[in-house]
């Protein structure tokens, strides 16, 4: 896995959540492949993409075309210097099952999704 570096961990029981950094554009969209609609809708709602733009502008959330829509936004703000990106990576870990969850242009949404994931274990 293309590690940078961790900015959150926590473990409860067997499962334990992290957040990683990374700037491994593969990476980052494969984990964006498989996040579910709740991690979509959180990564939709933390980019402030209704305030952004006119709803005429939005592809209707039945579209395939909204997840490139939402993918694009994820690549445009996670822009650091020139052609630089990182992003945010959630892992599930389970035993030695890693999930990627969720990914984020900015730490702080990922935390808050890592940490909202956590509780939802409980």
């Amino acid at each position: 896995m293309p590690k940078q570096e961790t900015f959150f961990e926590e473990t409860t029981g067997d499962l334990k959540i992290e957040v990683i950094k990374t700037y491994d554009h593969a990476f980052a969209r494969e984990a964006f492949e498989r996040m579910d609609e709740i991690a979509q809708a959180h990564l939709w709602h933390s980019l402030g993409i209704d305030n952004l733009y006119d709803t005429t502008e939005i592809p209707p959330a039945n579209e395939p075309s909204r997840q490139d829509f939402l993918w694009s936004e994820v690549e445009d703000s996670a822009r650091e210097d020139g052609n630089l990106s990182s992003f945010f990576v959630v892992n599930e870990i389970r035993g030695n099952i890693v999930e990627n969850i969720y990914v984020s242009p900015d730490w702080p949404s990922a935390e808050a999704f890592a940490k909202t994931r956590m509780t939802a274990v409980h």
